[in-house]
């Protein structure tokens, strides 16, 4: 009995240190959604800040290489949760810039994919500077994690699911439950007192009915196919840019040039910057039937080439526009289509199933509810081993009642 005392002790000790992390993360989050609105809107004012593009990639590629952070991204970040790897306390200020710096040239990013980058430094420096043990030290890293992504959206359960289930599919971190859930909410809190809106949508609730449900299977099926594109799209074209362009230097310039074609292509910059405003046409019904793949093209180059920012938001871009236009065709409400497409986009490039049905209730509330869980379930399943983050370790088989413990995006044939 004399263990219990230890119980009120670490309720106490969480809860401090998930709402310390969580009011750092919601102050550096909210600057750095600042920061990417202000350098959206001047980029909207002064369109010929595109032509910029390919010296700021120089920017950014030096920026790297002086603060000798090269390579680190939110692979490395789950490596600190996995291994107990340093996250360099540069690697918070740099992705920072660099990501405003993506958005302010046209590049096409997210945030949230540097959102976690920013909230795992700040976790797991804050952690270091708490004097946090070795086993403590990861659940500080989710922490800061939990509170930008909440900071950045407002949504704070999801941020709470999401740092916990992505680091390792098929385990919970169900101690961080508690400072992660903390430091969600106090980053949102912070969020809301700095002005930053929610991201919340409004669509059509078609009611529950069995040919609605097999309709939305139908779109969960190419959701899952959808899902993959995307993370191979960006995967592939880092690899091919990384053989024929060995310079960070030379890549991100020529990756400048790119974007800047395409855009003149185009004929205009909806797919430039993260294209929130192309999610929100989507639930109208308004976006072209190929707006998903143009959306992935430019992705795959800013990515690939060296730019910064996040996939998330593009993910959901390309689910929106994609969901829109085969849930239309299937007969369902495109609104409705386009966010099925949104959650379950985002599911199979995340292998996060249970933070996409919390997501999915936090943008578009309950009413779909089952909808929604099942399009997340399939397109988990469908869309198999490969996924955004290769750090990410995938503990059961998506199949079977198997241990694998694979890595993402690991030859997968034995595990079929």
């Amino acid at each position: 009995m004399a263990h219990i005392g230890t119980y009120p002790a670490a309720l106490g000790k969480w809860l401090a240190v998930g709402g310390f992390i969580g009011g750092i993360g919601g102050v550096i989050g909210s600057l750095f959604h600042i920061g990417v609105n202000y350098a959206t809107q001047t980029r909207g004012q002064h369109p010929w800040i595109l032509y910029l593009l390919p010296a700021l990639g120089l920017i950014i590629a030096g920026l790297y290489r002086v603060t000798k952070v090269e390579g680190k991204d939110t692979n490395a970040v789950i490596e600190s949760v996995h291994f107990g790897k340093n996250v360099p306390v540069l690697l918070v200020p740099v992705i920072f810039i660099a990501t405003v710096l993506t958005h302010l040239g046209g590049g096409s990013a997210g945030r949230e994919g540097a959102a976690l980058q920013i909230g795992g430094g700040i976790g797991h420096t804050t952690g270091r500077l708490l004097r946090l043990g070795e086993k403590d030290l990861p659940l500080a890293t989710l922490c800061g994690m939990s509170a930008v992504f909440s900071a950045l959206f407002g949504t704070p359960l999801t941020a709470t699911i999401f740092a916990m289930e992505v680091i390792s599919v098929g385990v919970f971190y169900y101690a961080g439950l508690l400072p992660c859930l903390t430091a969600a909410l106090m980053g949102y809190l912070v969020s809301l007192l700095m002005g930053v809106p929610p991201t919340r949508f409004t669509v059509a609730n078609p009611g529950l009915d069995a040919w609605t449900m097999v309709l939305v299977i139908l779109l969960a099926i190419g959701c899952a196919v959808a899902s993959i594109l995307f993370c191979r799209g960006l995967q592939e074209t880092g690899r091919l840019a990384a053989k024929l362009l060995p310079s960070p230097f030379v890549r991100a310039f020529v990756g400048g040039v790119l974007v800047i074609g395409l855009t003149l292509l185009v004929g205009n910059g909806d797919y430039n910057g993260a294209g929130m405003e192309v999610v929100e046409r989507a639930m109208s019904g308004q976006v072209r039937s190929w707006a998903w793949l143009l959306k992935l093209l430019f992705t795959a180059v800013t990515i690939g080439f060296g730019f910064k920012g996040g996939e998330v938001v593009p993910s959901f871009f390309v689910g929106a526009c994609f969901g829109c236009v085969l849930g239309g065709f299937l007969g369902l409400p495109a609104g409705f289509g386009a966010a099925i497409g949104l959650v379950a986009v985002f599911c199979g490039a995340v292998n996060c199933p249970i933070a996409s049905v919390f997501l999915s209730i936090e943008l578009f509330g309950t009413g779909d509810l089952l909808y929604f869980a099942m399009a997340c379930a399939i397109s988990y399943l469908l869309s198999g081993y490969c996924g955004l983050y290769s750090s990410q370790t995938i503990l059961y088989s998506k199949m079977r009642a198997e241990f694998i413990n694979i890595h993402t995006n690991e030859n997968e044939e034995k595990h079929g």
